[in-house]
Parts: C-alpha cells; sequence; structure tokens
C-alpha cells in the first residue's frame, strides 16, 4: 500500500481531473481478507522480532532443561526423585522422568503453565494495545482502512498465535532434553495402563494443546487491560499482577465456592490426557470457562477500544 493509498489521496488520476470527494469518517470502503491477513502476517512479524518476546521464549525454553539437568543429578546414584506424589497431576510426573524423558514434557508444562507461561502472556497481551498508544504509533495503526474492530481481532489473534509458540517451545525444549537425558519407550500411564511411544507422542502433542488453550483467559484479560491505559509497562504489570492475586486466591480454601470460575482453576486439568481412558470432565470445563473469559472479556476489550479517544 502506497502512502497515498494510507492517507487517502487519489491515485492515478490525471492533474485536471476533479478532485475524489473525501469520504466520511466510517464510510471507507472495509479492507478485503487479503489485507486482513497482511495485517496479521505484520504483527506476528512485529512480535515475534522483538527482542522482549524472544528473550521470554529462550526463559522458557530454558526451564525444561533446568528441570531435565536438576533431574539427571538427583538420579544419577539411582534414587528416586525426591517429592513425587501420587495424585497425577503436576509434580506427580516428575517421579516418572528417569524412567522415560518423554514424561518431561508433561513435567516442564506443569512447571511453567501456573506462572512462567501466562506471565509470558500477560507481558504480551498487556503490551499489545497499551505498548503501541506510549510508543505514539497506535494513531498511524489507524490511519491505513483497518477499522479499530479488525486491528484488536488482529491483535488477540496475534496473543493466541503467542500462547502456541510459547507452549510449543516448552514442549519441544523438554523433548529433546528428555530425549538426550533419559531413556524413552512405552510409557505408564497414570491409569497403570501401557502405551506406545508413538502414543505418548500424540497425547504430548493434545496436551500441549490444551495448555495452549487454557491461556486465552488470560490473553483476552491482558487485551483488555490493555485498552484501558496508555503505557505499556502499566498494562503488563497490571495483568501480571491479577495473574498473581488470581493464583493466591485459588489457593485459598475458603473460597472453595468461587474457585471453580478462577480461569487458573482447571488449569493442571491437562494431566487427566495422560488417563486410560482419557477423563474429559475437567478437560471440558477448563475450556469452557477459558472460552467464556474470552468472550466476556474480549467484549468489554472491543467496547472499550471501539468507544475510547485516540490521542497517541
Amino acid at each position: 500500500m502506497s502512502r497515498a493509498e494510507v492517507r487517502g489521496e487519489p491515485v492515478g488520476e490525471s492533474e485536471g481531473a476533479a478532485p475524489a470527494a473525501v469520504p466520511e469518517p466510517g464510510t471507507a470502503r472495509a479492507p478485503g481478507p487479503l489485507w486482513s491477513l497482511g495485517l496479521l502476517r505484520s504483527e506476528l512479524l512485529t512480535t515475534f522480532r522483538r527482542w522482549r518476546t524472544l528473550a521470554l521464549l529462550c526463559v522458557l525454553a530454558a526451564v525444561p532443561v533446568l528441570v531435565g539437568i536438576a533431574v539427571k543429578i538427583e538420579t544419577s546414584d539411582g534414587s528416586p526423585v525426591g517429592g513425587g506424589g501420587g495424585g497425577g497431576e503436576g509434580p506427580a510426573f516428575i517421579s516418572q522422568v528417569s524412567n522415560n524423558g518423554l514424561f518431561l514434557v508433561f513435567t516442564a508444562l506443569a512447571a511453567t503453565l501456573p506462572f512462567f507461561l501466562p506471565m509470558a502472556i500477560g507481558v504480551v497481551a498487556g503490551d499489545a494495545i497499551a505498548g503501541e498508544s506510549s510508543a505514539g504509533t497506535l494513531r498511524y495503526l489507524l490511519v491505513a482502512p483497518a477499522g479499530r474492530s479488525r486491528l484488536l481481532l488482529t491483535k488477540y489473534a496475534t496473543v493466541i498465535a503467542f500462547c502456541l509458540a510459547a507452549t510449543l517451545v516448552v514442549a519441544v525444549s523438554a523433548l529433546v532434553v528428555g530425549a538426550l537425558l533419559f531413556p524413552v519407550g512405552d510409557l505408564i500411564t497414570i491409569s497403570g495402563t501401557r502405551i506406545t511411544y508413538a502414543e505418548g507422542l500424540g497425547r504430548a502433542l493434545l496436551i500441549a494443546l490444551v495448555v495452549a488453550a487454557s491461556l486465552v483467559g488470560i490473553a483476552a484479560l491482558g487485551l483488555f487491560v490493555s485498552t484501558l491505559t496508555g503505557s505499556g509497562i502499566a498494562a503488563m504489570a497490571t495483568t501480571v499482577g491479577l495473574l498473581i492475586t488470581v493464583q493466591i486466591l485459588d489457593q485459598i480454601p475458603q473460597l472453595d465456592a468461587l474457585q471453580p470460575y478462577f480461569f487458573s482453576h482447571y488449569w493442571l486439568s491437562f494431566a487427566d490426557v495422560m488417563r486410560e481412558p482419557v477423563y474429559w470432565d475437567d478437560l471440558v470445563k477448563n475450556l469452557g470457562l477459558q472460552a467464556l473469559y474470552a468472550a466476556v472479556f474480549g467484549s468489554a476489550a472491543w467496547a472499550r477500544f471501539t468507544t475510547k479517544d485516540i490521542t497517541a
């Protein structure tokens, strides 16, 4: 798109031709699907080229490495990993890592999901709109015929793409480290049944997708916070602060009646994928809760962004 097209000037007219009428605000022709895909591609490239984004992904990739090395050192004398208990959720996977490296994928996701993964999502989501405003580029983005709704949807799609990328970075890093440091092969599910390594890989992929889907709620919340302020740092700090607050409230027994409505309550339900057969109840509750948060805070973000005055 040329600079003349962005500014709304006529292109390709002869010098003596009558000037084209300037359309009233809100009456410009909506851009086509290819233009929208181009906008999404631009946002994806901009987000994943930022040093902050690359640093977050590197930190997430380092977590499985540290966990794998720690387990390798602790089990080097043949002793079992300390702290591995029953129950099948989160830390229980760590007791199986020395027997099968594939369990490092489940352990790494369980270790990063309560804080590291959602914190990274909160940083990217909180910066989506507020970062553009603080940098003074938001008005220039709206000069192009994107429209506020289309721009907001593109920003949210970019954050969702980062959710998937961040989760896959953790999973792939854990898969590689687990294969290098520990034996791999058939594995035993939480239910005690044996499945092949290929089926285990399939379940690892399904778990990664479930974890990525578990983050769409915090992504929508962060995007909403991002529309409330013109400071990217304030939006990121607020989103991370809300994440920590909800995590603390989810551990208070007196709030057990409210906890099923916290976006983090069913996060570790992905462990049920490792049952035979798969236990779907909490998984469905988790996905439904994330969809509800996405709908509520996504609508709130749209209502705020489409009516606010853009001054930067």
